[in-house]
């Protein structure tokens, strides 16, 4: 597509319309409950989650933790409060009740129809669990939902787990933002991942099947990796 003076241009969107910033409340499904960060009710049991991590690997990455105590955690939780353009959950077992990590959006850009998945803390219990797809599948599930057309993720590109972590759930990369950021007083490239709206479909009856329970076996084991299913997204 063209212009009269032979320019290209993009492609005419005659019905986009800004979807409305996600409203903060609680999500649910898949036996996970997503909810809006609360200091007071959070912080000790994510603290305590954490905890199990005695060596801090989980916050090597991350620009802000460890905490020192509870008391720490529930200031930068409160600190996240009321922001238009962020906004933090936290991810529960809907079975035990137990808080075991952090997810949020971020760069909430309803005018570009773009949002940001962040604020990624998973303690030692929700690392590599089921819980931990079924927090991203709801949180996606719920901003193409509401009309975002472009779903991001973004992660130091030296934490390899994270970059495995977007493939595995069928983000597309595109490419390292150099010398993005200085985090913790050291460089951070930035590695760029997204799902478009247009993918989505297929990445949600992904996401459907292998959250299944046909798909565990007794002792929770997957039978069917997720990236078998979400690899032939385009």
């Amino acid at each position: 597509m063209s212009n009269p003076l032979l320019q290209p241009l993009g492609a005419l969107l005659p019905d986009w319309c800004p979807p409305p910033p996600p409203p903060h409340t609680l999500l649910q499904g898949h036996g996970c409950r997503l909810e809006p960060v609360d200091a007071a009710r959070h912080a000790q049991p994510l603290f305590d989650a954490f905890a199990e991590d005695p060596d801090g690997a989980l916050w090597t990455y991350l620009p802000y933790g460890p905490f020192a105590d509870a008391t720490a955690l529930a200031a930068w939780l409160d600190s996240k409060r009321g922001l238009s353009d962020q906004q933090l959950y936290a991810i529960v077992d809907a079975a035990s009740g137990a808080a075991l990590g952090l997810c949020g959006y971020l760069r909430i850009q309803p005018e570009a129809g773009s949002i940001e998945v962040g604020n990624l803390t998973y303690s030692p219990r929700l690392q590599r669990s089921r819980l931990a797809t079924a927090a991203m599948a709801l949180m996606m599930e719920n901003a193409f939902a509401l009309g975002y057309r472009r779903y991001e993720w973004k992660c130091n590109a030296l934490n390899a787990p994270s970059c495995r972590a977007a493939e595995r759930l069928g983000f597309t990369f595109e490419g390292i933002f150099r010398q993005a950021t200085v985090v913790k007083g050291r460089n951070r490239d930035t590695a760029w991942y997204s799902i478009l709206d247009h993918e989505w479909p297929r990445l949600r009856d992904a996401y459907a099947r292998w959250l299944a329970p046909d798909n565990f076996d007794e002792a929770g084991r997957q039978r069917h990796a997720l990236s078998t299913r979400t690899g032939s997204a385009p």
